[in-house]
């Protein structure tokens, strides 16, 4: 395999020439530049990306750290993210968290050490503390999906609160008369908003009570088990808000199991907007986030900040959107709520 120093004699330059034709770094005039490069081409020669590492600390590589990537919601940010990666010619680290902190920070400091340039986080664990001891390496990051406002880093995210009321509000449209709630995680951010747009909707109703809502993990046999309980203690249930696909489909099945039919006696609505959704029978209804865009927004953030172009840090918002399908299709009119049953 040829090397630098047989390009650069093969070019008749020295080898830091070569090196700054390479690397993009100094100044080369044009006819040595494409002397380089003929040389390069002659000799078929690949430059160390080790040893150019090392000698610029910058690596053509960012990371992105999940919780959970055999959630169906995660690939498709992950190839969001790698599309507009490759488009700036960088490539894309993989971490898998589980949610565990104690994980992510050591793959934080592992990367640093192998001068990763930049790393979003889709973490539930982060904390203001954390986040300004990672801004304090001077390594620029967005929080992806499941973050506050820290005020120290840009995060792109969903409207969670607002997705939870138009959900309940479609349930409560199509003339349930009383609805329950699986939960995510209860720490988590997704999860409690979620839960708040579902309370603040329905909680003047006679039917609200506390114990309509049961914890499903973000899971899908999370929310088999949490439809169980919650049949068990409300069996006049009519309608189910899951904080995510996963436990929709998890609610599917357990209705299934039990030989309760899907709408005709309990509609179910889910979030996310996930693939699944489409090929269920019946197909759901879910509130849908624009997975593809947060994940594109949050690369998009991360090379402008980069490359210097990013001052101020921000939360990037995104619209939700409920489509209707046939897990929330009724036969008859469609009913608006009744005030009959209010408090």
């Amino acid at each position: 395999m040829a090397t630098i120093k047989d390009v650069a004699k093969r070019a008749g330059v020295s080898v830091a020439t070569v090196s700054r034709v390479l690397n993009k770094n100094g100044y080369v005039n044009q006819e040595t530049e494409l002397r380089v490069l003929a040389a390069i081409d002659e000799l078929e020669y690949q430059p160390n990306l080790v040893a150019r590492t090392l000698a610029n600390k910058r690596s053509g590589t960012i990371a992105l750290i999940l919780p959970d990537i055999t959630n169906p919601f995660f690939p498709e940010l992950a190839r969001a993210i790698e599309d507009v990666a490759r488009s700036h010619q960088y490539t894309v680290i993989l971490c898998n968290s589980d949610d565990q902190f104690a994980r992510e920070i050591s793959y934080v400091e592992l990367l640093a050490q192998r001068y990763i340039e930049g790393i979003i986080f889709a973490s539930n664990t982060l904390s203001t503390e954390d986040i300004m001891r990672l801004k304090n390496q001077k390594l620029p990051m967005v929080v992806l999906d499941r973050a506050l406002d820290y005020g120290y880093c840009n995060v792109v995210r969903c409207n969670n609160y607002l997705g939870a009321k138009m959900a309940v509000d479609h349930l409560l449209s199509i003339g349930c008369q009383k609805i329950a709630h699986i939960s995510g995680a209860a720490p988590f951010i997704t999860a409690m908003e979620r839960l708040r747009g579902y309370e603040d909707r329905i909680r003047t109703y006679e039917w609200f009570s506390p114990d309509l809502t049961e914890p499903g993990h973000f899971t899908l046999e999370g929310g088999r088990q949490a439809t169980l309980e919650l049949l068990r203690r409300h069996p006049d249930l009519d309608g189910i808000f899951a904080g995510n696909d996963l436990m929709a489909i998890g609610a599917l099945k357990a209705l299934r199991q039990l030989g309760i039919e899907v709408p005709k006696q309990v509609s179910i609505c889910g979030f996310d907007g996930i693939a699944l959704t489409e090929i269920t029978e019946p197909e759901l209804t879910t509130v849908a986030q624009p997975i593809y865009e947060m994940g594109a927004t949050a690369a998009k953030l991360l090379f402008a900040e980069i490359q210097g172009t990013l001052e101020n840090k921000q939360v990037y918002e995104l619209d939700v959107s409920l489509i209707q399908r046939a897990s929330t299709e009724r036969s008859g009119d469609v009913v608006e709520p009744q005030n009959s049953g209010r408090r």
